[in-house]
């Protein structure tokens, strides 16, 4: 009975071990059947701005199921074309980094097409401390005065490419490097404006962000902004003066005209009055009353 169970148990070991490797060996045939391309790549680096060659390509089997887009499957049609990015070792070629069929090596194959590279003289201030490197943005700003004489600072352009500082546009390099000019990315109407500010003011680059986007919506900073004033005490409004009233003459009284006062008339006398006689005394029981 004991022996029974022993056989059964090592029969069933047995098949469970035979099926692991059926499986095993069927997952490893699915695997190596899975479709593979032909893809160039890199042999070795590639620096930006190379004129590529036959000796830097190589040619590799790439499954054709994760294939990059844009890749090359014949490594005849690359000889000739300028990279527009560093390529490592390995790295699939691809046309979105190349420059356009007929460019010539250098920094005019990196500028976007209606775009611009206009450089601008900088010192280890300017210059962000080297940092502002092949890669980076930038905003540019200008400090020079007003029509009254009165300094100010404000940003002229936003989110300017740096194409190259000194002779060196290598986007990989990320030592600062102090250097007296660097090479900007623009539209020719951002090149007019930055021409302009250079002429009437100094320029600083201010380093920002690669993914960062945003405009700074600022009005510029003047003398009054570091005492304190955030914003110019607005110019007071001048207020209409009240129409003046004009009061009624009062009415005059009339005037009165003085009269003439009649000259008294006096009585002539009586030159036929009859001239009075005088008045006898009376007496009373012999005794004088009045005259």
């Amino acid at each position: 009975m004991k022996n029974t169970r022993a056989l059964a148990l090592l029969a069933l070991s047995i098949l469970v071990g035979v099926l692991a490797v059926t499986m095993a060996v069927r997952l490893m045939n699915e695997r190596s059947r899975v479709s593979t391309t032909d893809v160039v790549v890199a042999a070795r680096d590639i620096a930006l701005g190379s004129r590529i060659d036959s000796e830097m390509l190589k040619v590799v089997r790439w499954p054709a199921a994760s294939q990059p887009t844009g890749v090359f499957h014949n490594e005849s049609l690359l000889p000739g074309r300028v990279a527009n990015t560093t390529f490592l070792a390995g790295e699939p070629i691809l046309e979105a980094k190349l420059a356009a069929p007929g460019s010539k090596a250098g920094l005019s194959a990196l500028i976007a097409p209606g775009t611009r590279a206009i450089s601008v003289k900088v010192n280890e201030v300017v210059g962000v401390a080297g940092f502002a490197l092949p890669g980076n943005y930038v905003d540019v700003l200008v400090h020079a005065e007003d029509e009254r004489d009165r300094p100010f600072s404000r940003i002229v352009l936003e989110r300017i490419l740096v194409l190259a500082v000194a002779q060196q546009a290598d986007r990989d390099e990320t030592k600062p490097k102090i250097v007296n000019a660097v090479t900007l990315q623009v539209t020719p109407e951002e090149a007019e404006k930055l021409d302009l500010a250079r002429g009437i003011g100094s320029l600083s680059l201010v380093l920002r962000n690669q993914v960062d986007t945003a405009p700074a919506n600022t009005d510029g900073a003047q003398l009054a902004d570091l005492a304190g004033n955030s914003a110019p005490a607005p110019a007071p409004v001048p207020v209409a003066a009240p129409a003046p009233v004009v009061a009624a003459a009062p009415a005059k009284a009339p005037v009165r005209q003085p009269v003439a006062k009649r000259p008294a008339v006096k009585k002539a006398p009586d030159a036929k009055s009859t001239p009075q006689e005088p008045k006898r005394p009376v007496y009373i029981d012999g005794v004088q009353v009045s005259e």
